[in-house]
C-alpha cells in the first residue's frame, strides 16, 4: 500500500512540475521578446505632444472644442426633470374602473357555445 501512496505522490510531483515548468517557460519568453521588440530610444512624452500640437492646427482646435465642451457642462444649469406625483386612485374609483374593464372584455369576447 505504501509503494501506490508513494507512486501516486511522485505522479502528483510530476504534473505539478511540468505545469509550473510550462508556466516559468512561458514567462521568460515573454520577457525575452518584450526585450527585444521594446524601443530602444527613450521618447519624452511632454515635448513630443508639445510639438505635435503646434504642428497639427486641426489638433488645437479639437482641442479647444474638448475644453469648451467641457465647460459647458460644470458651468449648466441644466437639471433632470423629477417625476409627476402618482395619481391617488380611491378604492370606489378602482372598484368603477375594474368594472368597465371587465364589461369591456366581456363585449369585444364571442360567446362560447
Amino acid at each position: 500500500m505504501t509503494t501506490n501512496l508513494q507512486l501516486s505522490l511522485q505522479i502528483t510531483a510530476l504534473g505539478m512540475g511540468l505545469v509550473f515548468g510550462a508556466i516559468l517557460l512561458l514567462w521568460l519568453m515573454m520577457v525575452i521578446l518584450t526585450a527585444l521588440t521594446a524601443d530602444k530610444e527613450p521618447a519624452s512624452d511632454s515635448t513630443e505632444a508639445d510639438s505635435q500640437t503646434q504642428a497639427n492646427p486641426k489638433l488645437q482646435v479639437a482641442l479647444f472644442a474638448v475644453a469648451m465642451a467641457l465647460t459647458e457642462q460644470d458651468a449648466s444649469s441644466a437639471h433632470p426633470l423629477e417625476q409627476p406625483p402618482t395619481a391617488i386612485v380611491s378604492a370606489w374609483q378602482l372598484g368603477m374602473r375594474t368594472r368597465q374593464m371587465s364589461e369591456k372584455g366581456n363585449r369585444a369576447r364571442p360567446s362560447r357555445s
